[in-house]
């Protein structure tokens, strides 16, 4: 599975998750350089996905 690729602007894939799954709030969707692992590991748990799930979910925004 390749990186996770987080194209163009943070925040408006931010507001994409948080319009499609209502239930993130901004603490789940804080990404900080270095800290994707932190970042997938919530956005797993919240969503109930596998990590390539989540990543997937992510890059096709």
């Amino acid at each position: 599975m390749n990186d996770l690729i987080i194209e163009g602007n943070w925040n408006q894939v931010k507001g994409k998750l948080k319009q499609k799954y209502s239930d993130l709030t901004d603490d789940d969707l804080t990404y900080v350089d270095g800290k994707e692992d932190e970042l997938l590991g919530r956005l797993q748990e919240k969503l109930g996905k596998s990590k390539d799930e989540v990543k997937d979910e992510i890059n096709n925004l």
